[in-house]
C-alpha cells in the first residue's frame, strides 16, 4: 500500500516523499466512499493532519505509514458518512455525486490552482467503472459499514483482515457486509455496452437536443426512462425526479427555448461519454447517462454550482 522507502533509508524513518505519494490513493478511496470531491479533499486533509500532529518517534514507530494513513482515511470517511445522511435529508431536491471530467480536461483542479497542463497531480481520482455515476449511486444506498467494506474489499482489494481493523468488526462480519453490498450491485447493474456504442448514442442525443427534435429525443429515450437534477437550492433544477421519455423530452426542449445560448459538448463525465452544457463559456451543466439496449434509461443532471468547480472554464476543449 505505501511507496518503498529509497535505499539507504532505515525501515523505521518515514520517508516525506513516500508519505506524499500516498495523496493519490487516499483521494481515490476517499472519493469512492464519500462521492464527493470536496468531502474527499477534507477528508484526506484530515488524514494528513493527524499525521502531521504526531512527533517524529510516533511516526518512526508505525510499521507501514502507507496502511496507516489509509486506515485512518477510511475512519474519517466512516465518520463522514454517518454524518452526510443527515446533511442530505436536509439538501434541497435531488443530491447527485459530484461529477468528475477526464484528466486531460480537468480546470483549475485543487492541486495546480488552475495553472497546470494535462499532467498527473496527485489528488486526480482514476476513472474506471467504480466512479461512474451509476456505480456511485448504488454505493450511496448502502449503509456506511456496507460501503467501507464493499469499496476496501472489492475496489482496492484489501484483506477482509485489514478491513476489520479498519471498522472495529471481525472479518467474518466485514465479509457479510461486502455480500450484502455485492448483491445490491448485482440487482443495480445494466448490462455494459460498448464505449463506442454509448458514444454513439450520447452524440445522437445532444443533436436531437440541439435541433430541439421532441420525436428524436423520445426515440432516444426508454418509455420508463428518468432524469435527475441536482441543484442544491443554489440554482433551478427540477426538485424530483422527471419521468418518462415524453416529460423528458418535453423538459428538454423547455430548457433549451429558456437558454437559446445553450452550447452542448461531448465530455467524459466519470469515466463515461456525457454532456456538458455551458452558457457564455461557463459549465452550467454536467449530465451523466445510463444506457441499456441501445436507449437512455437515466440522465443525471449536476447544476449545483459547488459540484462543478473542476468543470469551470471548460469552454476550450
Amino acid at each position: 500500500m505505501s511507496t518503498p522507502a529509497e535505499s539507504g533509508h532505515h525501515r523505521s524513518e518515514p520517508d516525506l516523499s513516500a508519505i506524499v505519494g500516498e495523496r493519490r490513493q487516499l483521494m481515490n478511496l476517499s472519493y469512492r466512499l464519500l462521492g464527493s470531491l470536496a468531502e474527499a479533499e477534507d477528508a484526506v486533509q484530515e488524514t494528513y493532519t493527524r499525521w502531521y500532529a504526531m512527533s517524529r518517534e510516533q511516526q518512526e514507530a508505525i510499521e507501514s505509514p502507507g496502511a496507516w494513513l489509509t486506515t485512518v482515511a477510511s475512519r474519517v470517511c466512516l465518520d463522514l458518512l454517518g454524518s452526510a445522511r443527515v446533511r442530505r435529508e436536509r439538501y434541497v431536491g435531488e443530491w447527485i455525486p459530484e461529477p468528475l471530467p477526464d484528466r486531460t480536461e480537468w480546470i483549475g483542479g485543487p492541486a495546480d490552482g488552475g495553472a497546470a497542463g494535462p499532467g498527473d497531480p496527485a489528488d486526480r481520482v482514476t476513472l474506471d467503472e467504480s466512479v461512474n455515476m451509476a456505480f456511485l449511486l448504488v454505493l450511496e444506498a448502502m449503509t456506511p459499514a456496507e460501503r467501507v467494506a464493499f469499496v476496501l474489499h472489492d475496489v482496492f482489494r484489501y484483506p477482509f483482515g485489514e478491513v476489520a481493523e479498519i471498522l472495529g468488526r471481525t472479518p467474518a462480519a466485514c465479509r457479510q457486509l461486502a455480500a450484502s453490498a455485492r448483491r445490491r450491485v448485482r440487482a443495480a447493474r445494466a448490462p455494459a455496452a460498448p464505449t463506442a456504442g454509448q458514444a454513439g448514442l450520447v452524440r445522437n442525443f445532444k443533436e436531437a437536443w440541439e435541433a430541439k427534435d421532441i420525436k428524436a429525443l423520445v426515440g432516444l429515450l426508454a418509455p420508463d426512462a428518468t432524469m435527475i437534477a441536482d441543484g442544491g437550492g443554489l440554482v433551478g433544477a427540477a426538485l424530483r425526479p422527471v419521468e418518462g421519455s415524453e416529460r423528458i423530452a418535453q423538459y428538454l426542449i423547455h430548457i433549451a427555448d429558456k437558454a437559446p445560448g445553450l452550447t452542448l459538448l461531448e465530455r467524459t463525465v466519470n469515466g463515461q461519454p456525457g454532456l456538458v452544457a455551458q452558457l457564455s463559456g461557463t459549465t452550467v451543466t454536467v449530465a451523466a447517462f445510463g444506457l441499456t439496449d441501445g436507449l437512455v434509461t437515466r440522465i443525471w443532471a449536476v447544476r449545483n454550482p459547488e459540484k462543478l468547480r473542476p468543470w469551470t472554464g471548460d469552454g476550450t476543449g
